[in-house]
């Protein structure tokens, strides 16, 4: 096996990945309606259950074909029963995608808008859901992938469920790289994509709920035909396979990703995270950076560090400067403040985040720009 050219991706995802997760990919053809194939989707199924601790007989994987904005498509779409409300917590640009899929579904919603650099209010939260009984589902992302932010959501889960509301979670970008216990932390749904901390390939992404919601569903008003989940569901649940046809090479990759994921075991994976999120404050510190989110409230996976007032300051020349030298850095998500964001995701540990802080300081001096 030739080893592939690394890149350390510092960018929220796709992650860098291991060359034999990439090898992975290089399997004989085969159709996907093979019951061989349908065996391996299966066994994929019910290991993705195990990374959330879901418990099979209750809760269930649905596998779909895109980008982690599938799911909350899915979800939305599928899980808000005739004449009742979602109710989005929003605190950022993630969050503000599932309302933006509320729009495009002339969905009844309730915006719970929020400042992006902290964590919601509880409390505002909880009064709004007294005042609108007819809210069935309480929408949260648990990483705002935007500016680092990790929102409660063992707390909104709760208040979801004390007010007969279901709760979904977007789990995109936390998934496999920090604690969840979908039972404990009272998510009816979540959601990822193969990309991130499966340190898997772009294309396939997954839904993990509550069989009983899913089978009630099915009588709730369908407003997509691709994206419907209890569609997806019981043709799983009828042939094994998927409705249509299935990113294969990514399946075998994210089968391989799995494999190393609890081959690391989920507590050295988890530290190994958290060592190179301080690996990079350190670097970000050290050079004199601002960066604009509150460490208390960080999930320990994105720092979002502030543009130098600088006028020699060209995001692009030293992403480039970077990029030449096998680090990719990435723009902020912030519309109020120019940042950057720095992640702690993929196949990498504190030695890249060292070797990435000396090649990010030659740039700093190579363009003459200077910090505090």
């Amino acid at each position: 096996m030739e080893p592939i050219k690394r890149n350390v991706l510092l960018n929220p995802g796709p992650a860098t990945t291991t060359d034999t997760v990439k090898y992975a990919q290089v399997v004989p053809d085969i159709c996907p309606r093979e019951k061989a194939f349908a065996g391996l989707m299966k066994g994929l199924r019910e290991d993705l259950l195990k990374v959330v601790h879901a418990p099979s007989d209750t809760y269930t994987s649905v596998l779909f074909c895109g980008s982690g904005t599938i799911n909350i498509d899915v979800c939305i779409n599928s899980l808000v029963p005739e004449g009742k409300k979602i109710l989005v917590v929003n605190n950022g640009a993630y969050n503000s995608r599932a309302v933006e899929v509320c729009q495009m579904y002339h969905l009844p919603y309730i915006d719970v808008k929020s400042s992006v650099f902290e964590r919601p209010d509880l409390a505002v939260i909880e009064k709004t859901l007294q005042e609108n009984p007819d809210v069935a589902v309480v929408y949260c992302c648990h990483h705002e992938t935007g500016t680092g932010v990790l929102n409660p959501i063992r707390e909104i889960g709760a208040l979801a469920h004390k007010h007969g509301a279901i709760f979904i979670s977007d789990t995109t970008s936390t998934l496999g790289m920090i604690p969840l216990d979908v039972v404990k932390d009272n998510v009816d749904f979540c959601m990822a994509s193969a990309q991130k901390g499966l340190m898997a390939m772009s294309g396939l992404s997954f839904v993990i709920g509550r069989k009983d919601i899913i089978e009630k569903s099915k009588d709730y008003p369908t407003r997509s035909y691709y994206c419907n989940l209890y569609l997806q569901y019981s043709f799983f649940e009828k042939t094994g396979e998927m409705h249509f046809t299935p990113p294969v090479q990514t399946i075998y990759a994210t089968i391989q990703a799995l494999k190393e994921y609890f081959a690391e075991g989920e507590t050295a994976k988890f530290a190994r995270h958290r060592r190179v999120y301080e690996a990079i404050r350190k670097g970000v510190a050290e050079l004199g950076f601002d960066t604009v989110i509150d460490p208390a409230i960080e999930s320990g996976l994105v720092v979002s560090v502030k543009y130098p007032e600088d006028p020699n300051w060209d995001f692009e020349k030293v992403h480039d400067y970077c990029y030449e030298r096998g680090f990719t850095i990435y723009p902020g998500k912030i519309s109020t403040t120019n940042t950057f964001r720095l992640c702690a995701l993929g196949a990498i540990d504190v030695g890249d985040i060292e070797d990435f802080f000396k090649v990010l300081d030659d740039a700093l001096k190579k363009f003459g720009i200077e910090l505090k």
